[in-house]
């Protein structure tokens, strides 16, 4: 469906006409664009949009069929541009990804969004407050959807940071090793992980492009002014990249730490069992040799004998109980 469509002439927001073919050539009588905002749309109504603007196939494919990674192509009429926002979920503590596709033209924007994660009405929003920046063209709208996401990403690793925090200190707390769930806790963190990088990894590309650096640099529908400003959003993006590094490899740390703690500790439990073993020997050893059917045995019919070996058998125990807790064992 259509979310929003405007036309914008020197930086300022004008409503246009609904006829889409009749919007763009007044956009561009008037030396402005027009920005056409869908949120899941179905192949009939983006057919519309893709006659009008002429599309390429290719990309209107992959922009009706989601599950894209971050990329950048060029084709002969339009920039088209992949980037995966992310939500964290404080409540679940989990992370999920939408996507959101960008067309740029000649005087044209259209942004289609899939998922609930998008900062794009906040977006256009903030564009309309500032008419200077917003008077740069289609390059200004892509620019700003690429640095609300980035700067999302940081915050998002920020809570994500916050989490690992709970974590450690559950894994190395006094008692030691956390609970029974803290190894799935650990693995189900590092999931998340792996889709917050998923999103962010692959974007680096693309900004390098365009901001002009690289030998694929200097993309076509970009203002050459601009590229300093994405040049500043791929910074932003190696920051979050660089987090999303470092919780990776600490969230490995503590699960390795937290697997450690439970070997240690069952070789504690083996310890304490053997020893308590060792003990129980000892008097089921002497107890059976006494039990069997033998006339001729050492003070068999002594009267102090019952006594004698019921104190030789505590006596022992206490001599191996002394001897396990000066090791440890107990």
């Amino acid at each position: 469906m259509i979310v929003d469509c405007a036309i914008y002439r020197h930086g300022h927001r004008t409503e246009g006409p609904e006829d889409l073919s009749d919007a763009l050539a007044e956009a561009r009588a008037a030396g402005g664009f027009v920005w056409i905002g869908l949120h899941e749309p179905s192949e009939r109504e983006f057919d519309l949009v893709t006659r009008e603007f002429g599309l390429h196939p290719l990309a209107v494919e992959d922009a009706l069929k989601a599950h894209q990674r971050p990329k950048l192509e060029v084709y002969d009429d339009s920039l088209f541009m992949v980037l995966k926002p992310v939500v964290y979920e404080p409540e679940s503590d989990t992370v999920s990804a939408g996507e959101v596709m960008v067309f740029i033209g000649d005087s044209f924007v259209v942004t289609v969004r899939h998922g609930e994660g998008s900062p794009l009405a906040a977006v256009r929003r903030r564009l309309e407050d500032e008419p200077e920046m917003l008077d740069k063209g289609p390059t200004a709208v892509l620019y700003a959807i690429s640095d609300a996401i980035v700067d999302h990403y940081l915050e998002v690793a920020t809570e994500l940071g916050t989490d690992l925090e709970e974590l450690e200190a559950e894994v190395f707390r006094p008692e030691g090793g956390g609970s029974r769930n803290t190894a799935s806790r650990i693995y189900g963190f590092k999931r998340q992980v792996l889709e917050f990088r998923r999103a962010t990894g692959p974007l680096a590309l693309p900004l390098t492009r365009l901001a002009g650096s690289g030998p694929m640099g200097g993309e076509p529908f970009v203002n050459d002014k601009a590229r300093p400003f994405f040049r500043d959003v791929g910074d932003h993006l190696m920051r979050a990249n660089e987090s999303v590094e470092a919780l990776d490899r600490l969230v490995s740390d503590v699960l390795s730490a937290h697997l450690a703690q439970m070997s240690v500790r069952q070789n504690d439990d083996m310890r304490k069992i053997s020893a308590w073993a060792a003990m129980a020997a000892v008097p089921t050893m002497i107890a059976g040799i006494y039990g069997m059917n033998f006339d001729h045995m050492p003070e068999l019919h002594w009267l102090w004998s019952y006594p004698a070996v019921i104190l030789l058998m505590a006596l022992l125990e206490v001599l191996l109980f002394r001897l396990f807790k000066q090791r440890g064992w107990l």
